[in-house]
């Protein structure tokens, strides 16, 4: 059962025209106006009234059970750079977290310079940040109807991988994993149905893929199944939140199923949907190897009715 999309307010709408201008006046570079004004997007947001909660509300004299719808969207938590050099992440405001360092410098493919050439190694740096446009998506997804609150915070640095170096550039512990040594486990796509984009493990920049667009993607994969789960072998910071009475946040980013999270391009083109990957939409080639992506992630919630949380019933 779908959400009733309620049409935005009169300042809504003006703050929003001002965003969308303010971002297109660079078209290529990846600026924080930009990616705020990405989050104008009914596809990824996929609101949906999912159920009802039950509160007892009491007072001095009685009490009495109270309820509210239970809602279901996704939250832009954070952006997801995927980029060849070092330092040079394409959203430019933020390139100062990740500058080089004495254990992370240089970057690039290797290659043995023939045409026909199908083993190419790449290798591509990756940050995850908090998305900036948290107050614009607040009011657009309050605009539905009651909106979940997500585990991101703006410019919050999850994961810098020029500070994951051991197990960004040298795959320790990682490469010893069984995921990481038994082909067709945690693949992205599969060799069947002739999609297969990647491994996800081991979990670092370095792999072998034709595809530079699709290499951005593998390693942005990677990235978001880090910071998504608790006490892994990297240098960074878990992308999630708490559950409480009438709040169910999202948890472990899987590839190739959307609910638990989808992918909203940013660079190099600006996409208004979001998919999962492998997807057959069309792939533009980023001439300097750097893309970025907004990491979409499923929250569900209810407005809280009473003192104490009874329950929820989930609509069929």
């Amino acid at each position: 059962m779908k959400g009733l999309l309620i049409a935005p307010t009169r300042h809504l709408r003006a703050a929003m025209a001002a965003i969308l201008l303010s971002g297109a006046t660079s078209a290529l570079a990846l600026n924080t106006a930009t990616i705020t004004s990405s989050v104008l997007s009914v596809d990824c947001l996929e609101y949906r009234v999912v159920g009802i909660c039950y509160w007892l509300y009491c007072t001095w004299t009685s009490c009495s059970v109270r309820t509210s719808i239970k809602v279901r969207h996704y939250v832009p938590d954070a952006v997801v750079s995927s980029y060849t050099n070092t330092g040079e992440n394409p959203w430019t405001e933020v390139r100062t977290m990740s500058t080089p360092n004495t254990t992370a410098q240089a970057g690039g493919d290797g290659t043995t310079n023939h045409d026909n050439e199908n083993n190419l190694a790449k290798f591509k740096n990756a940050d995850v940040i908090g998305h900036p446009g948290g107050y614009v998506f607040s009011q657009f997804a309050s605009s539905t109807g009651y909106a979940c609150e997500g585990a991101g915070t703006a410019f919050m640095p999850y994961l810098l991988s020029t500070l994951d170096t051991q197990a960004w550039r040298y795959n320790i512990p990682e490469v010893a994993y069984p995921e990481s040594l038994i082909p067709g486990m945690r693949e992205i796509g599969a060799r069947t149905s002739a999609n297969l984009w990647g491994n996800v493990y081991p979990r670092g920049g370095f792999l072998h893929q034709t595809d530079d667009h699709i290499s951005g993607a593998v390693v942005a994969q990677r990235a978001g199944d880090v910071v998504t789960r608790r006490q892994q072998p990297h240098v960074y910071q878990p992308l999630l939140a708490d559950s409480h009475d009438g709040y169910w946040p999202a948890g472990a980013l899987k590839e190739g199923d959307a609910t638990t999270g989808k992918w909203q391009e940013l660079t190099p083109t600006l996409s208004n949907t979001c998919a999962v990957f492998p997807h057959s939409d069309t792939r533009k080639q980023a001439q300097q190897g750097d893309y970025a992506w907004a990491l979409w992630r499923p929250y569900a919630c209810c407005e809280r009715k009473g003192q104490i949380f009874l329950g929820s019933v989930d609509f069929q």
